[in-house]
């Protein structure tokens, strides 16, 4: 492998032939589907992105309308605890018995909802792509793009466990206008180093994703990772033998025992990105499960990724992965969760899990962009 460079290479490599360009690679990695078969799953393809476009997300506001019944019917037990530790049994009964009867209007209109996605539209966003053979790992040739922010302390073992894995062709690392040695670190253990000078962690995963690009020719797929040794390259064949069934593999944190005891993310933090996971699965109801809506690895192909890439917004922070899996799972690209380990970070962190107040403002404009939209976050 060669050793680490900070520069910014070209995508081209020695040994490597222009009709490499012509080489497409699927769930198999060396298939070479013919144009007429290609041309009749983009036409689906095409005509599934437009319905599920136009197909409103009813479960999704089903669910929290149910939610918003939910706690207004908290609020009338909360009461009528009150009103008994206050020994005037009938002082608040007029306002209990009200509350009562308004939880019950978003509850029906909630339970109405969710019951005419069922029973209209799960039949038509079921009908995605399905393919359970499985993967040929051995034929792995891996693009591993790690994101990097004042990572001295990690960067370089991260580097170094991914470029020890045989399937491993080449590590790059973006680093997102580091301050300490992060890039000279990358470099010397060997990653191909990259600065990208827009601020946020979406710029960050955009500029790694598209110089990741440019290595298809070579590459089966692209991992997409972070260089605070949360994760690890043992991981990577449990990712490999789950791309077959998917375009998209998301590694999932959700595994109780495949944590770490000690980690960044705390129990309000773990319950709440299942609960946003479970919210992105009901605006999607019937193409997959989610339950990991933050997670930073994943697999994909050049192919997946270059049609993904477009519709992808960096001015989106923390918030992206789950704006990645959102807008994926729109355009109607296959996704699925794999467990993955997730250790102790190395350093201190600096995105959405330095404190729970913090994680609570990343998970409300998640939710917010599954329902309104994503935006840039100013």
């Amino acid at each position: 492998m060669a050793s680490g460079k900070l520069i910014e290479l070209p995508p081209e490599e020695a040994g490597l032939s222009a009709s490499s360009d012509n080489f497409r690679h699927s769930g198999s990695y060396a298939e070479r589907p013919n144009e007429e078969n290609a041309a009749r799953r983009d036409s689906r393809s095409t005509h599934r992105r437009v319905l599920s476009r136009h197909i409103p997300p009813l479960a999704l506001w089903g669910a929290l309308c149910c939610l918003a019944g939910l706690a207004v019917y908290a609020l009338a037990i909360f009461l009528s605890i009150i009103n008994i530790l206050s020994w005037r049994h009938f002082a608040l009964a007029s306002w209990i018995v009200n509350v009562l009867w308004v939880s019950g209007f978003p509850t029906t209109v909630g339970i109405f909802l969710i019951g005419l996605d069922l029973a209209l539209f799960l039949p038509e966003k079921r009908r995605t792509r399905r393919q359970p053979e499985p993967s040929r790992i051995g034929d792995a040739r891996l693009t591993v793009a790690l994101t990097a922010y004042n990572d001295e302390e990690s960067i370089a073992a991260a580097v170094k466990d991914f470029r020890s894995h045989p399937l491993v062709a080449r590590v790059l690392v973006v680093s997102n206008n580091s301050t300490d040695l992060t890039a000279q670190r990358a470099a010397e253990a060997g990653a191909i180093v990259f600065n990208e000078t827009s601020q946020g962690y979406g710029a960050c995963v955009y500029r790694c994703f598209a110089e990741s690009l440019k290595y298809s020719a070579d590459s089966t797929a692209i991992v997409l990772c972070e260089g605070d040794r949360t994760f690890r390259a043992d991981d990577l064949e449990k990712l490999l033998a789950y791309q077959a069934h998917a375009d998209v593999v998301n590694g999932t944190r959700i595994v109780e025992q495949l944590r770490a005891y000690h980690t960044q993310l705390s129990t309000f933090m773990y319950y709440g990105n299942f609960f946003a996971g479970k919210l992105l699965e009901l605006k999607h109801l019937g193409k997959g499960t989610v339950t990991d809506v933050g997670t930073t690895y994943k697999i994909m192909t050049p192919d997946v990724l270059s049609r993904l890439l477009p519709f992808l917004n960096p001015g989106i922070n923390m918030e992206f992965n789950a704006h990645l899996m959102d807008t994926a799972l729109r355009e109607n690209f296959t996704l699925v969760e794999c467990p993955v380990t997730f250790h102790s970070r190395v350093g201190v962190s600096k995105g959405g899990n330095v404190d729970n107040w913090r994680a609570t403002r990343v998970g409300l404009r998640m939710i917010t962009g599954f329902l309104f939209g994503w935006r840039p976050v100013k």
